[in-house]
């Protein structure tokens, strides 16, 4: 499946995230009064949570507000698919300014893992949104001893494609350094940038997804940084090239462990983020049957899943993305992005390893392969018997 232009032209939706009083309010309102973010609409829980009174003009509706920047702010009293769908059709009647960019801002204490699953699920959203980006705010201060405490900033922080340290100014270089290396070793391949009181380009937040509106194609080296985990890491790195793999001849793994000590107060040391090439072509039934079977025993471990996938029988890579229990249907790539033609799933995962998710695909892929050769050899000798008796 090619991209369509009902595909390219589904509106940017980028999340931010992060944890009570990590700046989100501050990043938005600093994003705002940007050039370029005139046709931005902003989804907030209710108006009176975030300081946006400086910046309205007028009330359009009871949920709905205009500000000076020209942007539409909709305030989601209901869940969000409703939110969405009623600035959708608004959109479509005139009653509010055509918009090409949407911002869901999420509570502190928000596990953001069922915001994308209703990107990616619903019917009628997954036709006029796409997921562009998520973006995490970690308080430079306090982000340590939050990660420490409480899992759901963990959560934010790993599922990230930009993971923005506020308050920047007010920790010390040993503060910023350790909480750095921390976030780095969660999540490899979001860059991590250092803000005071918001200030920070829109473009580097944004379009971070698989589709690259500039160049109206898919950007897939930009959306996997799958060379994040080439080059991380020193004690942590590892290179799995054992003689049994070797033998395999079927993928390569660079994983992200942590070792603390066993300390039960951090989070993250259940957190493993790790890229799996495979060198062979994947057959499709073989991944549908290995991601059928993670999803349902272990959905709650597969925080983010993305890849792009060889598949045999195809020319074209197919690109997948995964949060959790959910799977987005694949995206067909119009070509490969380098003549590099492997298959490469990058993984963050909760208390799951690379080794069972390597290793199961692997075993199913060969035994897909093996049912395909028995079957081929059938024909053949059934083609060999017919011809026998020509």
């Amino acid at each position: 499946m090619a991209i369509s232009n009902e595909q390219s032209e589904r509106v940017a939706t980028t999340v931010i995230t992060g944890f009570l009083g990590s700046g989100k309010t501050t990043l938005l309102n600093a994003l705002l009064t940007q050039d370029g973010m005139d046709k931005t609409a902003v989804l907030i829980n209710e108006f009176g949570d975030i300081g946006l009174d400086h910046l309205l003009v007028r009330e359009v509706s009871e949920d709905v507000v205009l500000l000076n920047s020209g942007c539409i702010c909709c305030s989601v009293r209901g869940d969000l698919i409703s939110g969405l769908r009623d600035l959708f059709v608004k959109r479509t009647r005139g009653e509010i300014p055509l918009f090409d960019r949407v911002i869901i801002e999420t509570t502190g204490l928000a596990d953001p893992a069922p915001i994308l699953h209703t990107l990616m699920t619903d019917p009628l959203l997954t036709t006029k949104f796409r997921l562009d980006s998520v973006v995490t705010t970690v308080d430079a201060v306090h982000g340590s001893g939050q990660l420490d405490q409480h899992p759901e900033s963990v959560k934010q922080a790993a599922v990230a494609d930009r993971i923005l340290m506020t308050k920047a100014d007010l920790a010390s270089d040993t503060v910023r350094d350790g909480l750095q290396a921390r976030l780095r070793a969660l999540n490899p391949a979001a860059p991590i940038y250092p803000v005071i009181n918001g200030d920070i380009s829109a473009d580097k937040l944004f379009n971070a997804g698989l589709y690259d509106p500039a160049t109206k194609s898919m950007d897939v080296q930009k959306w996997l940084r799958d060379e994040a985990y080439d080059h991380h890491g020193d004690e942590a790195h590892e290179h799995d090239h054992s003689q049994d793999h070797a033998h395999h001849g079927h993928d390569h793994d660079h994983a992200n462990g942590h070792d603390h000590g066993n300390d039960v107060n951090r989070h993250d040391d259940h957190i493993q983020s790790f890229c799996i090439t495979f060198d062979e072509p994947i057959h499709w039934d073989a991944f549908v049957t290995w991601a059928e079977i993670f999803t349902q025993m272990r959905g709650e471990s597969l925080l983010r899943v993305k890849g792009i996938l060889n598949l045999v029988g195809e020319d074209a890579p197919v690109a997948i993305h995964a949060v959790q229990h959910i799977f987005h249907p694949p995206a067909s790539l119009p070509a490969w992005p380098s003549d590099d033609h492997r298959s490469k799933i990058v993984f963050i995962t909760k208390d799951l390893g690379p080794q069972v998710i390597r290793e199961s695909l692997y075993h199913l892929n060969a035994a897909v392969a093996e049912t395909a050769e028995d079957a081929k050899n059938a024909q053949n000798d059934a083609s060999d018997e017919l011809n026998k008796h020509d």
